[in-house]
């Protein structure tokens, strides 16, 4: 009885790492995800669906972009420094904020994350 005890001691000792870091991805993770301070990033406001799909971007395409933004799909800025981004508030849509600005150069600030070759900056503000 004390051996079965012991083992079962020592397996639940092994698995509570494993349960304190679930959800969490580690290994190659400083690898896959980089993060910098916040950063401030020129370009033109795009919709990401039409942007991907059909390189859609400029004023011919500015009612249209305006319209996707509203509707929800994701809004991004195609950045002068030849990346472009997905944009989003504190872990929520900036499609709002973002609309009126749709197919126009403006200047955002935020935090930079990138993963997979994927850019993003997040807790997104315009500057003025």
């Amino acid at each position: 009885m004390r051996k079965q005890l012991a083992i079962g001691v020592i397996a639940l000792a092994m698995a509570i790492p494993t349960f304190a870091h679930e959800g969490h991805n580690d290994g190659d993770e400083k690898d896959s995800m980089k993060t910098s301070a916040p950063i401030t990033v020129k370009g033109e406001v795009v919709d990401m669906a039409c942007y991907l799909d059909h390189n859609a971007t400029g004023a011919k395409h500015m009612d249209c972009a305006k319209t996707c933004i509203v509707s929800g799909l994701p809004v991004g800025l195609k950045g002068e420094d030849g990346k472009t981004y997905l944009l989003i508030g504190e872990h929520k849509p900036a499609n709002t904020m973002l609309a009126q600005y749709a197919a126009k150069t403006i200047t955002v600030r935020g935090k930079a994350v990138s993963r997979d070759g994927i850019n993003m900056i997040e807790n997104v503000e315009v500057v003025k």
